[in-house]
Order: structure tokens, then sequence, then C-alpha cells
């Protein structure tokens, strides 16, 4: 591989067979990113995945029927066949779930097994047709995203086109039912028509990606972008919008390294791509992201340790008998970087911010203690730790709502100059 090789594939100029193939699986993972985050919000995903393997029996049934007849083999009725058994999927799932005791999860799982069980059988009476093999119907549980053609292309331009209608149309509806259902169902919503409404787009996509990436892997580009997106935002309308451009970018890297390294199944290599998104995403995202936590308790940390160090400073300004705080060289120069302390040959001395700040600090300390020791009845000996806690993290409301129970009992508001612990 060198750099034009490169600059080619990633600008669409490695030929005509290559920027078909990257344009297409860019195109289903736009719409699997789409449709995902719906089936990941009604705690469907498995639906995908159930949905995939239930086709396999349908595309087998569909080649049975068409070779008993003499016909050649057609892959829109191939995939019709896989259509048939997605939907015929759903409707057991639903049937198992209303009609029996059994959770919507373990319908999916026999569901799932089932179907893929007769789709093997059935590959498996295929094979030993006289003269038939499997007729290459193995692509379909691998995929074979090379072999794709201007059709399929189309195909599944046409499905993302539909799914963005679709979610842009009928996104108020699926979120109230995602979240909702019961009271989308009191306001005289139709509940059942919208779900299946939401997993015939599953099953669209589903069929539509399976020449791409093949039955097992289709469920990856529906749940992955989705699961992915969701560590980045709470809002739904964001979380589509990132799920599409995940899903986008791992059809569309996939794409590219399996046509700058041929012998890598581009399949899998689609799969890995948004593996490795979603890595990223667990990684970096700010507020869930595994990064940002461990930001986050670092920088809290270091505010309780400074509130601690400012605390007792502004104790020993005011001669109030405190233990000496904790403090270390860094956590020094950060306060004195702050404005919060002067450094000095005799240690740091509070600045008029700092001051301030351990004032707060202060009377926040003592009117949670107090607060402690008349209401909650706790003995003076016990509440500090709880005080030490707590301390940081009083609002303003907070403190008002707490002298506002203080004066409610009679008890006066301490003043940060109070004496002893």
């Amino acid at each position: 591989m060198n750099l034009e090789a490169l600059v080619e594939v990633l600008l669409l100029q490695g030929g005509r067979n290559t920027t078909l193939v990257v344009t297409g699986t860019t195109l289903l993972g736009v719409a699997a990113g789409l449709v995902g985050v719906f089936a990941l919000l009604r705690r469907r995903s498995l639906m995908a995945d159930t949905l995939s393997h239930a086709a396999l029996p349908g595309i087998a049934g569909a080649f049975l029927v068409i070779s008993a007849f003499g016909m050649p083999r057609s892959l829109g009725v191939l995939l019709l066949g896989a259509t048939a058994a997605g939907v015929l999927g759903v409707l057991a799932v639903q049937g198992l779930t209303r009609y029996t005791r059994l959770r919507e999860d373990a319908a999916m799982g026999i569901v799932l097994s089932v179907f893929f069980g007769i789709g093997i059988v059935m590959l498996s009476v295929i094979q030993n047709r006289p003269g038939a093999g499997q007729a290459g119907l193995k692509s379909f549980i691998y995929g074979q995203t090379a072999a794709m053609s201007p059709s399929d292309a189309v195909s599944i331009g046409a499905v993302a086109a539909f799914c963005l209608i679709a979610t842009l149309l009928l996104r108020k509806e699926f979120v109230a039912v995602c979240f909702q259902d019961e009271h989308a169902r009191s306001l005289g919503w139709p509940v059942g028509v919208l779900d299946l409404a939401m997993m015939a787009l599953v099953v669209v996509v589903t069929v539509v990606g399976l020449q791409s990436v093949g039955v097992i892997l289709i469920v990856a580009l529906l749940i992955i972008p989705p699961a992915a997106a969701r560590l980045w935002t709470d809002r739904v309308g964001a979380m589509l919008w990132i799920s599409a451009l995940i899903g986008g970018m791992s059809g569309y890297t996939g794409a590219c390294v399996s046509a700058l390294f041929p012998r890598k199944p581009a399949g899998s290599v689609i799969v890995l791509c948004a593996g490795a998104l979603f890595l990223l995403s667990l990684l970096l995202a700010p507020r869930r992201g595994v990064l940002g936590e461990l930001l986050r308790r670092i920088a809290g940390r270091v505010r309780m340790a400074t509130d601690h160090a400012l605390e007792s400073l502004y104790e020993q300004e005011i001669g109030v008998e405190a233990s000496p705080p904790k403090r270390g060289v860094l956590l020094e120069r950060l306060m004195a970087t702050r404005g919060l302390v002067r450094l000095g040959p005799s240690g740091p001395a509070l600045t008029d911010k700092g001051r301030e700040r351990g004032a707060r600090l202060r009377r926040n300390h003592l009117l949670w203690e107090q607060y402690l020791i008349s209401h909650a009845d706790v003995a003076p000996s016990h509440v500090d730790w709880s005080v030490d806690q707590v301390e940081h993290v009083l609002s303003e409301d907070l403190v008002d709502q707490l002298e506002r129970a203080l004066a409610s009992r009679g008890v006066a508001p301490p003043t940060p100059a109070e004496g002893g612990r």
C-alpha cells in the first residue's frame, strides 16, 4: 500500500467497483445507525440479532422454491424470502410474549436459535442436492461486500433515504413509544402499529445488508453505532445523528481498509471498525467516557483537598484550633495559580479571594454540623465525617434551606468565626 493508493480510495477514486462498495457500505452504516437507535431505546437490540438469524431460512426456502420451478437464482427473490422470514420472526416473538408467560428476551432467544437452526438444516439439504451445492448462499452468512453490484448500491441508498425520511416523520411517535408507551396508548396512539413500524425498519435494513456484511455481522451495525452514540449524549435527536455518523464512518473506513488490503474480508473489517469507534467513544466521551470520568474524579479530589486546605488556613487566621491541612507543593502552587493563596517563606497565606472562600467553607461546615445535631439527632462526636463529605457540595439553595430549617427550630445559623468543631 502506498500513499497514492490510500488517497485514491479515500477520495472515491480507486476504481468503479471500489467506489461502489465504499459508497454502498457507508449508506448501509448510516441506515443501520438511524434504525438501531430506536431498537436500542426500545430495548430491542436483541431483536436485530433475531431478525438477522431468522432471515436465513427465508433465503434458503426461496432458493428451494425457485429451484423447484427451474428458475435461475434471483437476488430479489432471495431477499424477498429473507424479508418474509424476518417478518415471521417478529410475529413469532410478539406471539410468544403476548400469549405465554415468556419474557421478551427469552422469546427472542428462542426464535433466533430455532430459525437459525432451521436455516442451517435447509442449507445442508441444498448442499446435498445433486449438482446444486449451496449456490453461493453461504455468502449471506458471512457477507460478500466485494461482490456488490450497482443495483445493490442503489437498493442500499434507497433504504438509507427511506430510513431517514421515516425517522424525520415519525421521530416524535417513535420516541414516545420507546419511553412512554403507556402514555402514548392513553392518548390513542396506535402503539402496536408504531412498534411494528420500528421493527419493519429493522427488517428492511437487515435484509438489504445481508449481501454486504452477512447474517451474523449485520446485527453489529444495528447495535454498535447506537451504543456508541449513547455514550456521547442524552438527547435523542443528537443520538440519531451521532449514531448515523458512526455507522457511516464504520462502513466507509471498513470498506476502504478492505480495498487497500484485498485479502481482508470487508464485512468483518467493517464490524471491527465499528468496534474501534465504540472503544474510542467509551474512552473519550465527555460524560460517560472512562477518561472523562477519571478526570472528573481527579478534579473532585483536587477540589476537596483545596477546600480542606483553605478552610484550615482560614481557621488558623481566626485563631480556631484545627488540624493542620494536608498540603503538598503541587496543591500549594495550584492554589497560588488560582489566586487563592500567596506563597512565602513561612508557607501559604490566604488572599482576599481565598479568605472569602475559606470563610464560606467554614460556615457551610458549621451549618451542616448544626443541622445534623438539631434535626437528625446525631451526636456531636459523630458528625464530623459526614460534614467533611457534604460541605463541599452545598449550593446556595441548599444553604438557604438549611438556614430556614434551623430558624424554624429557633436555632441561629452559625457564623464562620465561631470557634471549636
